[in-house]
């Protein structure tokens, strides 16, 4: 849809015409440092109109997952005490990202820390700008220490106005490499945020779109959705045809207002062709 503050080419009126036809569209993001409404506003900056109940998005993904994962294990009280007046302790929660992700953590009930030395129960990793060395740190050393981690998403890469930048994968491998151990992911490509989204509109057989065959399409095919792969990120046509089949789209677009062409030519299966004798 967009690299950093400009819009993908053709993105834009193909979204509208797609609005005009009465075609619903909704907002599939990983991007975890920024609120649906942020999102939103950020899209109609483009000229779309865009609420904030269009986009789903990782971060609240991720921390349903931390809630589910939480609640599935059983919380351990922290050092200072089991309950106050019979209540259980709120679990302590070291947030990696945006201030946007901790706000939600707090919203959901748990307590954020910030180092390791406060001994949370889990942590939960989201990409934003900001994050840095001591962060990966504390980090490595909570998941170390036995807490539970969670990641918004595992995109290895960001498409940048400067070009491609390191993703919240990259970083997550950076604990990963320091800890000997693995995520528990909530965002593309697992399934969860494509069916919300689906069921958001009353989509029963949706089309998704995307230029990442490891989220975007790997997500939707998850789903149980036809894929459409777009020619304007980091995959290519060729990417496409070596990938393993769970990554593998419906369909091949070069640029999104050939999504209005109408015609299997334009679009291109990836379904293997029957040989017909003669």
């Amino acid at each position: 849809m967009y690299a950093g503050t400009e819009a993908i080419d053709g993105a834009v009126p193909t979204l509208r015409e797609l609005g005009r036809r009465g075609v619903p569209v909704v907002y599939v993001t990983n991007n975890a440092s920024r609120s649906p409404e942020s999102v939103a506003e950020h899209l109609r900056g483009f000229g779309l109109e865009v609420t904030g109940d269009q986009v789903f998005g990782s971060a609240a993904a991720g921390v349903a997952l931390l809630r589910q994962e939480l609640s599935r294990t059983g919380t351990h009280p922290s050092a200072d005490g089991a309950s106050s007046g019979g209540r259980p302790v709120p679990a302590k929660v070291l947030v990696v990202g945006s201030d946007y992700l901790r706000g939600l953590v707090s919203k959901a009930g748990h307590e954020v820390v910030t180092t390791a030395a406060e001994r949370p129960d889990a942590v939960i990793q989201g990409f934003d700008p900001s994050v840095s060395w001591t962060d990966l740190a504390q980090a490595s050393y909570a998941v170390n220490g036995g807490a539970r981690w969670i990641a918004t998403n595992t995109d290895l890469t960001i498409p940048r106005a400067e070009g491609i930048a390191p993703g919240n994968g990259a970083l997550i491998e950076a604990v990963s490499r320091a800890t000997g151990t693995r995520p528990l992911a909530a965002g593309k490509p697992e399934p969860v945020l494509f069916r919300l989204a689906a069921q958001a509109v009353g989509a029963r057989s949706p089309l998704v779109v995307g230029d990442r065959l490891d989220t975007d399409i790997l997500g939707g095919n998850r789903a149980g959705f036809d894929t459409a792969l777009v020619l304007t990120g980091v995959d290519t046509e060729a990417t496409a045809a070596a990938a393993p089949a769970d990554h593998r789209p419906t369909w091949i677009v070069p640029s999104l207002p050939m999504l209005l062409a109408g015609s299997a030519v334009e679009a291109r299966s990836h379904e293997p062709q029957e040989e017909h004798q003669p």
